[in-house]
């Protein structure tokens, strides 16, 4: 394989051999893979001028729209490194991530151009991009180690960190993505994402493109609209973790659209429950996969048929199956003595892939990884006698109450099944008798929830039992809508009071 490649040239092929098809559509408009092209050579050839290096971090602030996709093709046949920011993004955060990655460019639009400039960035404004045909002589030619994108952890565990993939990783990252598509898309064939471009949106975006599909994005998760597009069969496949599925769900309300040919899901574990309710409105079409920040999606895949299997075989006992290692993924289990798990034992997860990070930027600069080694993903979970890999949690979500470890995910799993409907977070609350206390939080719970959570509780081994149960109107999420349950800890701490003891009370603060 040659140590540079052109991604000017793959995007000008795709200019002409898909010239006049739509390429992506939002509630505004749409544009052509011509049209789309002629923007992003725009944008290419302005950050060249600019002086953009190669491997050189440029943020992209933009919510879901049609320029989102255009300004990310311009960023990366400049050969810049594209830093994806979440709008969902506090000011402060989005301030610790352009020092953290040492960020001197960013593509915005006008209204937030004057923050940024703030900062000290040279502002590349959306509205000041013109058009003009994608010369692939025009664009370097980029080293496969150059670093070709920089995304962001959540923080959850600490402070973020920057996650850089070379180029390298990004191609066969997009590669592996086409290949694990159930169905290859067509002409006609459209793709509905919700969920911020920055994240993973971007990487069914691109896969989708260089297959001559089209893209519908959405910024944001609108129920109502999400239904009416279905209902007019404006998209055959669309993209909703658990989160984004269970609103839709909700608002279908017993409605059926048998048309869609692929729900991708992921991000976070797929419950039993949710999986027959969406079943019921859309058929057995939910691909599920696992992916990190630091190792693109998809790392292992249940296809469809096999997720439809597993959880038909498993009903409201079956667990966060994710399936098989995609290929060229090695994916391995490790113990808290440090050896590799046999089939069946639960520890951390490893991986190895091509598509993988390089390295990561903390306060102390950037740490590249050994190309040998696996990551360290903090997930846990084991690999069945198939070979199929299971999750069972965080390891930093961990609850250490009288002496034992629980692992929250298995407790949510029993509650939300009992529940029905609405989403279950658990997580522990610091104890001097117990170490910490567990409390379940309902997401605006259906009337007699309470009876329903406290028969699954009294079924539960008694040190897993949570100790109280709480309902709120909506459950804190980061910035891409998973919950947060060090988010729902802090909240617990701060609206309710912790009588301590052999039998402990939580009561709200009055």
């Amino acid at each position: 394989m040659p140590a540079t490649l052109c991604r000017a040239g793959d995007f000008a092929i795709l200019a002409r051999r898909f010239a006049g098809r739509v390429a992506v559509a939002d509630v505004v408009g749409e544009i052509t893979y011509s049209a789309l092209m002629g923007k992003a050579a725009a944008l290419g050839l302005r950050l060249l001028e600019s002086g953009v290096g190669q491997g050189e971090p440029v943020a992209i602030f933009l919510r879901n729209g049609i320029a989102a996709v255009w300004a990310s093709i311009g960023t990366i046949i400049s050969g810049a490194a594209e830093a994806a920011l979440n709008p969902g993004l506090s000011e402060n955060d989005l301030r610790y991530c352009m020092e953290l990655a040492r960020i001197k460019h960013v593509v915005t639009g006008a209204g937030d151009a004057p923050f940024f400039r703030k900062l000290g960035a040279q502002v590349h404004v959306i509205e000041d991009i013109g058009s003009t045909e994608l010369r692939p002589g025009a664009f370097p030619r980029i080293p496969l180690e150059a670093w070709a994108r920089i995304g962001f952890t959540s923080g959850t565990t600490g402070a973020p960190k920057g996650i850089v993939t070379n180029q390298r990783a990004r191609f066969a990252a997009n590669l592996l993505q086409r290949a694990a598509m159930p169905t290859r898309p067509c002409p006609t064939s459209r793709l509905l994402l919700m969920t911020p471009f920055a994240h993973g949106a971007s990487i069914l975006t691109h896969a989708y493109l260089d297959l001559g599909g089209c893209v519908l994005l959405l910024d944001g998760v609108d129920p109502a609209r999400v239904l009416g597009i279905l209902e007019r069969n404006e998209v055959d496949e669309m993209f909703a973790p658990p989160t984004v599925l269970a609103k839709i769900v909700a608002a279908a309300q017993g409605r059926r659209f048998p048309h869609l040919k692929t729900i991708y899901c992921g991000t976070a574990v797929l419950s039993p429950t949710l999986h027959a309710r969406a079943k019921a409105i859309f058929g057995p079409v939910i691909r599920v996969t696992y992916g990190k920040s630091e190792v693109n999606n998809p790392i292992t895949v249940l296809d469809p048929a096999e997720t439809d299997a597993w959880y038909t075989e498993g009903g409201r006992q079956a667990d966060a199956c994710v399936g098989w290692p995609a290929t060229g993924v090695e994916v391995a289990i490790r113990n808290e003595d440090g050896r590799l798990a046999s089939e069946g034992e639960t520890g951390e997860v490893l991986i190895r892939a091509p598509h993988m990070m390089s390295g990561t930027i903390g306060a102390d600069g950037y740490e590249a990884l050994d190309p040998d080694a696996f990551h360290q993903t903090g997930d846990l979970g084991f690999l069945d006698h198939l070979g199929r890999l299971h999750l069972t949690g965080r390891a930093a979500d961990i609850i250490k109450t009288g002496g034992y470890k629980v692992v929250p995910d298995e407790i949510e799993r029993i509650l939300s099944a009992a529940l029905g409907k609405g989403e279950v977070a658990v997580c522990g609350l610091p104890s001097e008798y117990w170490g910490e206390v567990i409390v379940a939080v309902a997401e605006r719970p259906p009337s007699g929830w309470q009876g329903r959570l406290e028969e699954a509780v009294s079924t539960m081994t008694g040190y897993k039992r949570p100790r109280a149960l709480v309902a709120l109107d909506e459950l804190p999420r980061n910035a891409m809508l998973k919950v947060s349950r060090k988010a729902v800890r802090e909240r617990l701490l701060a609206t309710h009071r912790l009588i301590d003891g052999p039998r402990p009370v939580l009561e709200p603060i009055s």
